[in-house]
């Protein structure tokens, strides 16, 4: 797509926003609703000048998990969590929930700025800013630093794959739903060209794009890919290269290790060598750009249907939730022998924080103009299918029996 096409397309921004009612939707909770987040205002150095928000259950686990939720454009963190059900999730299992927000003084359209070099980077800006709240969790909280998640949809999905490449030490495991790659975009010509064509790229190249994002040497974060094959807003190809870059990392070949369905949705599956799932990818046949809403299999319903959140028989957060290990009770640990030490966790320090310039990217990328396809009635829930070959396949992997 040429810059003089570029800039037509944002030319209509404002009045396709307006027709698909998107940021309406997205910056008001429902008539008689009640968000549970509390907002903490000081959380050290702020360089992005994002808000945060957080919800902790009373009925907390003894070593909690935490999960980073990132919205997508003109939503905020309470509208987006009474859509996905993140908070609901929260309370039924024990683990606690952060969800930082973008501002109108950043992004217009509210959208997280996952193509700005400036807060993509370790150490700088919006990435900063929420690695700043979760120091902040982990100290208030005693949050276990080896349960540590994060998750987004859209500029959220895309930022979500900012903060695994920046910074993989800190996240065991992270889900992309209707997402870029890291590191595919520095400036605006290059993110319209990645949301609406998503150019294919080497996954040699895809993977050193996230090696350089830090001098990180350990494993790396596991990775769960969501993506709906009718998205007119991001490329479908990009959940392709999002799953190409965190395949190279791992060291895994390009063909899936098995394939099976998923409430009747195509899933593929690689292990590591140890057997555990290491990359995922769910393919949402039909579904346009949104997060996939369902029955889950505890027969629960997390969410509301509304824009960009799409009733689809699946339920994407109880299954992000399954994969990061969240979904069973963790018993009371016993007592450790009062000889033995533990190490406080680090904690970033609390420093003034300095303002950076930033752009204004107000007409920038989203929405764009998604051509909503006419809603079909919710798909009875599946039981999921037992992948017989798969399993046995993995219990011989992790064998070590077979490569």
């Amino acid at each position: 797509m040429s810059l003089a096409k570029n800039v037509e397309f944002l030319r209509h921004l404002p009045k396709l926003n307006a027709l698909n009612g998107f940021g309406h939707y997205g910056r008001n909770l429902r008539p008689g609703s009640h968000s549970p987040l509390v907002e903490t205002t000081a959380f050290g150095a702020n360089s992005g000048d994002l808000r945060m928000f957080s919800f902790v259950p009373e009925g907390l686990q003894p070593t909690p998990a935490l999960v980073v939720v990132l919205h997508g454009c003109g939503q905020t963190a309470s509208a987006y969590d009474l859509g996905a059900g993140w908070s609901t999730l929260a309370k039924h299992y024990g683990f606690a929930l952060l969800m930082p927000e973008q501002q109108s003084a950043n992004n217009a359209n509210g959208c997280f700025n996952w193509f700005n070099p400036d807060d993509t980077a370790r150490g700088s800006g919006e990435a900063c800013s929420i690695r700043q709240m979760i120091a902040r969790m982990v100290r208030d909280h005693k949050i276990d630093e080896r349960r540590i998640f994060v998750t987004g949809l859209s500029a959220g999905g895309a930022m979500t794959s900012v903060m695994l490449a920046t910074y993989p030490e800190v996240f065991s495991a992270g889900a992309v739903i209707a997402g870029l790659p890291y590191g595919v975009a520095s400036n605006v010509r290059e993110a319209l060209n990645g949301m609406l064509q998503s150019s294919s790229r080497p996954a040699r190249e895809l993977g050193e794009l996230v090696r350089k994002a830090s001098k990180h040497k350990g494993p790396w974060p596991r990775i769960s890919v969501w993506h709906g094959s009718a998205d007119r807003t991001v490329n479908p190809a990009n959940a392709d290269e999002i799953v190409k870059q965190w395949l190279d990392l791992h060291h895994l070949p390009a063909a899936p290790m098995s394939e099976g369905t998923v409430d009747g949705y195509p899933r593929q599956i690689w292990w590591d060598a140890d057997g555990d799932t290491a990359v995922e990818s769910y393919t949402i046949t039909d579904m346009a750009h949104g997060t996939p809403l369902g029955l889950a299999d505890n027969d629960e319903r997390y969410g509301a249907q509304g824009a960009f959140l799409i009733e689809a028989g699946i339920s994407s957060s109880y299954h992000i939730a399954n994969f990061f290990g969240l979904t069973e009770r963790i018993r009371q640990p016993k007592a450790a022998p009062a000889a033995a030490s533990k190490e406080i966790p680090k904690v970033i320090p609390m420093i003034p924080p300095a303002p950076l310039p930033m752009p204004d990217l107000s007409k920038v990328l989203w929405p764009l103009g998604t051509v909503h396809r006419p809603v079909e009635p919710p798909r009875q829930p599946r039981r999921r299918a037992i992948d017989v070959g798969g399993v046995i396949t993995r219990a011989l992997t992790a064998a070590g029996l077979i490569k």
